[in-house]
């Protein structure tokens, strides 16, 4: 309980976590609203899968290299002023530093973008309902998707937290996070379309932001297998630099 107390005092009293969150917040509700317009100014077609929450989501995936950004500069930004000495010194076992960060890191992510995905689901229904495509909070798999967002975006900042553990440095972990979320997409343009939709699904990025849809996308893995790949994921970036924060020097 000690550290996680000291990782939130370190949290609050750094500024780029204000201006990380408040981007990411102005990017989930402003996009949201801006998508939201666009769609409804071409409504689709009489039969079509569109899905009225997707739509309003939109800016969950504007936002997740904001909240992947935080995460990278919680912990760089510690070796970078020579913090993560006394840290460790104090907590010479390492490892609980880490989680210690993780467990702040990811519930002040979750409890920023909770309201944020709500505000962006209203906000967007509300311009969709102009044309008669929006839908309610209470039909099936739309609070799924609503609170699935924020969660996506927590496990993002987790995602950087890892990242910039192996890394240890802010240009480079930041340069891992976008290469992470975005590389692998922009690779695929390279497959042939067979294989290419066949891999998408299976991709960090897709595979998270698939529990923020409630029409079935044949592009992404149902709602809650594509949470449980984007968990892995993270899990893998976790361990990854709790390895490398045990194994190296500080």
């Amino acid at each position: 309980m000690t550290v996680v107390l000291a990782e939130l005092t370190k949290l609050r009293s750094v500024a780029s976590t204000a201006w990380s969150l408040l981007s990411a917040v102005c990017l989930i509700v402003g996009f949201g609203i801006l998508y939201s317009t666009a769609r409804a100014s071409h409504p689709p077609a009489a039969g079509s899968t569109f899905d009225a929450v997707a739509v309003s989501l939109a800016g969950v995936q504007a936002a997740h290299l904001a909240v992947g950004v935080l995460g990278v500069l919680v912990v760089t930004n510690e070796y970078a002023n020579g913090l993560i000495r006394t840290t460790l010194a104090a907590v010479p076992r390492r490892t609980p530093v880490l989680w210690g960060k993780a467990a702040v890191l990811g519930c002040v992510t979750f409890a920023v973008s909770l309201p944020a995905v709500l505000a962006a689901f209203l906000a967007g229904q509300s311009v969709l309902a102009a044309e008669h495509l929006d839908t309610s909070l209470t039909e099936p798999g739309v609070a799924r998707a609503v609170v699935g967002g924020a969660g996506y975006l927590a496990l993002v900042a987790l995602l950087g937290l890892g990242l910039g553990t192996v890394v240890r440095h802010t240009a480079g972990g930041i340069a891992a996070v976008f290469g992470v979320l975005l590389g692998p997409q922009m690779l695929t343009g390279l497959l042939p379309t067979g294989l290419a939709d066949d891999v998408y699904g299976w991709l960090p990025s897709p595979a998270g932001l698939a529990v923020t849809t409630v029409r079935p996308d044949s592009a992404l893995l149902p709602p809650w297998a594509g949470a449980a790949v984007f968990s892995l994921y993270i899990a893998i970036a976790m361990c990854a630099g709790a390895w490398c924060l045990r194994r190296r020097d500080a």
